[in-house]
């Protein structure tokens, strides 16, 4: 460690890291700010437009700022961070992988989704289909991705947490996960989407900026010279860290399974409902170009950031301290803070981090709870019939109500990689979702049957394969390491299951009626490539 400018703080395994109080104190500065405004924002959220969308009051500014608020999750910071101090190259992938995908998602289905719908991606999906049936299915759908994701933004606060405050114990971090989640339902319960969105944009502000400073301090340590970084990591973990296949190399699986998550994170936003809900919050789609333009900005940023980040965690602090630390590899990111600046700025780090838990999983709320009242309560159960004081009570019921299923399950999963957990989120969305986008937006054909066949198919092939995975039992690092029923090799199914939820659509539309509402199929064309009549209900 000579060799670098500035005094590093050097770390042990096992060692008790930051100042207990001090963390608390900027944890609870930055809730007391966050709720003051949410509860500001509660003022204006009377209809379910307000709570779904802000009413779609917001700038494209501002609108980009939450975009990447609520994309650069606790995955992004946390889990990718430590995936590349202890996996290198491959670890990497993530950040290849989910900007690769913000790509694919604006490219392919963001503009047109949000020229289409209203509220929900459902809505797209079952503009020119039967409405009941599509809308039940895609708001599962919404459920399912959304849970997956909760459950790792929640595992991410457990372990982030227990490391600021020093939990060891299996109860205290359980403790955590429960406060965050008490904490996301208060957000969502009280400002809506409006309250949410300024959560969002205050996190991408702090998180960007904060690890933008992290960077700068990692290479001034370095005298800029990035090669250097490179061999102090590669010297301090023993490990080939720039070489590919350390952790997907070992066998033809393991390639495989590489492959397999690639696949999953360059599909999967395109298909992730609360990113795409968000395209819905601006008035006009000039305005959702300029959110997207900002957003792009950020998140690119970001993800060329994390690269730092991870070969300075590996170089400055071990994989060893890292792996003995209470959040495991989700601690790389705070440790590498303590290493350079202290407590303080672990401190500071540390709440950037719990910002980006909090914006997250709230946005996800959201979005569930919208599909649930507006999908199935409102289109399903009501026939499109329901008052607005209907739906948001339904809304603010699924919120707590998810809330705790989240607690509980992200408890289970404490100690994943959390950028693993969320990857299997981007395997559901990718698998149940985006084929019945594309289908729906692009193909005239397309029919009732076939979206049914492509979500349901998508969806229950993903599920299955993760449940009889070696992510779930069968292995030491699995959810559950004294189970084995893996029968399945890979531990994401990405490759397998978004391939068979395209050819479901097709078997389905084709075993289907063909032009069932010929006169919507031309409206959806016309109002996804022009925005004209957005501002209506998509209601039949």
């Amino acid at each position: 460690m000579s060799d670098y400018l500035l005094d590093i703080h050097e770390l042990v395994p096992g060692e008790a890291v930051g100042s207990t109080v001090l963390n608390m104190v900027v944890f609870g500065i930055f809730i007391v700010i966050t709720m003051g405004l949410v509860i500001r924002a509660s003022n204006s959220t009377k209809s379910a437009a307000d709570f779904y969308t802000a009413s779609g009051g917001f700038s494209g500014t501002q609108n980009g700022f939450a975009i990447a608020g609520d994309y650069l999750s606790a995955a992004s910071f946390l889990g990718i961070a430590g995936a590349i101090a202890l996996q290198g190259y491959d670890g990497f992938l993530y950040s290849i992988g989910f900007l690769v995908a913000w790509l694919v998602a604006l490219l392919l289905v963001a503009e047109l989704m949000r020229n289409t719908g209203r509220f929900t991606m459902a809505d797209v999906l079952s503009f020119r289909l039967q409405q009941r049936p599509v809308r039940m299915a895609a708001a599962l759908a919404t459920l399912a991705v959304c849970l997956f994701y909760l459950i790792a933004q929640m595992a991410g606060a457990g372990g982030l947490v227990a490391l600021l405050l020093n939990i060891d114990s299996e109860t205290g971090q359980s403790v955590v996960v429960a406060i965050v989640g008490v904490l996301m339902i208060l957000y969502v319960l009280i400002g809506g989407m409006k309250g949410t969105t300024y959560v969002q944009m205050i996190k991408a502000v702090l998180l960007v900026g904060g690890v933008l400073v992290m960077c700068l301090l990692v290479l001034v340590a370095v005298r800029g010279n990035f090669s250097e970084l490179l061999s102090a990591a590669i010297n301090r973990s023993g490990e080939p860290l720039t070489d590919p296949g350390l952790k997907y190399g070992a066998t033809e699986t393991t390639k495989l399974d590489f492959l397999s998550l690639g696949i999953a994170l360059v599909f999967g936003t395109a298909g992730l409902p609360h990113v795409l809900m968000r395209f819905y919050t601006v008035p006009t789609a000039k305005e959702a170009r300029r959110s997207v333009t900002w957003a792009i900005a950020l998140i690119g940023a970001f993800y060329l950031f994390t690269l730092v980040l991870g070969f300075g965690a590996a170089a400055m602090v071990g994989s060893d301290v890292i792996e003995a630390a209470p959040g495991g590899v989700n601690s790389a990111a705070p440790l590498l803070a303590y290493a350079l600046g202290g407590e303080i700025f672990m401190g500071i780090i540390s709440a950037v981090a719990f910002a980006t838990i909090l914006a997250v999983v709230a946005g996800l709320a959201i979005s569930a709870s919208a599909s649930l009242a507006h999908d199935i309560y409102n289109g399903v159960i009501k026939h499109g019939k329901a008052t607005e004081q209907q739906q948001l009570k339904v809304s603010r019921i699924t919120v707590v109500v998810i809330g705790i299923v989240s607690i509980v399950l992200g408890i289970g999963a404490m100690g994943q990689n959390i950028a693993f957990l969320v990857a299997l989120a981007f395997a559901v969305a990718a698998s149940a979702n985006l084929p019945t986008i594309i289908y729906s937006l692009f193909w005239r054909r397309f029919n009732t049957r076939g979206a049914l066949f492509s979500i349901y198919g998508g969806l229950i092939s993903t599920l299955v394969l993760i449940f009889f995975s070696p992510a779930i039992s069968g292995s030491e690092t699995a959810m559950l390491p004294n189970a084995d029923w893996a029968i399945f090799p890979l531990s994401n199914p990405g490759i397998i299951s978004i391939p068979f939820g395209f050819l479901m659509g097709i078997i389905g539309t084709f075993l289907g009626k063909s032009d069932e509402f010929p006169d919507k199929e031309a409206e959806m064309e016309v109002r996804s490539m022009t925005g004209v009549g957005v501002e209506k209900a998509v209601q039949h």
